[in-house]
């Protein structure tokens, strides 16, 4: 298999942000949402306003992992400010790591997460920490294999649908 590469992405890769963000989004969740939910979400969350915003954002940062030139899966981190939740300024959140489900098992997503954990020890950052769905074992292994453990629970909203993310954390040397 040829290299997989890690670029930061700008505002010019808003299209294929949009078009990646919400291809995996919807591969990993549709089967466990309605339609309308999903395609509320999908509109909402991926909208080029808030991408704009979200690209122009000095504490958040998205890289492409890409295969052959072609996109094949995102992460978004955030610091200070910018984390969704706990806005720890010693931390990293992970927000988003979202791989083409064709390309599951083949390292793209551990490949995105040591980006995010270079990341956060090129900022000195004591830790790392992540939501997940709890109806996502494969994420939450995913997680776990990598050192992380469960410290809490919040609720994520999926239209009109609450969910339970557990909240995980990654305290680094």
């Amino acid at each position: 298999m040829q290299q997989i590469t890690v670029r930061k992405i700008t505002t010019v890769d808003i299209i294929e942000l949009q078009k990646i963000g919400k291809l995996t989004f919807a591969e990993t969740f549709s089967s466990g949402n309605s339609e309308e939910n999903m395609r509320e979400y999908l509109e909402n969350e991926f909208s080029t306003e808030k991408l704009t915003a979200e690209l122009t954002d000095q504490n958040a940062e998205f890289y492409f992992a890409e295969l052959d030139g072609k996109t094949i899966g995102y992460l978004k981190v955030n610091v200070g400010q910018s984390q969704t939740e706990i806005k720890d300024k010693n931390a990293l959140e992970i927000e988003r790591i979202y791989v083409l489900k064709e390309f599951y098992g083949k390292k793209v997503g551990q490949v995105l997460y040591n980006k995010a954990i270079e990341l956060a020890k090129e900022k000195n950052l004591e830790n790392v920490w992540l939501g997940v769905w709890e109806k996502n074992p494969r994420a939450i292994r995913f997680y776990e294999k990598n050192g992380f453990v469960a410290f809490d629970k919040h609720i994520f909203k999926l239209g009109n649908d609450e969910q339970t993310d557990i909240m995980m954390k990654l305290i680094l040397n």
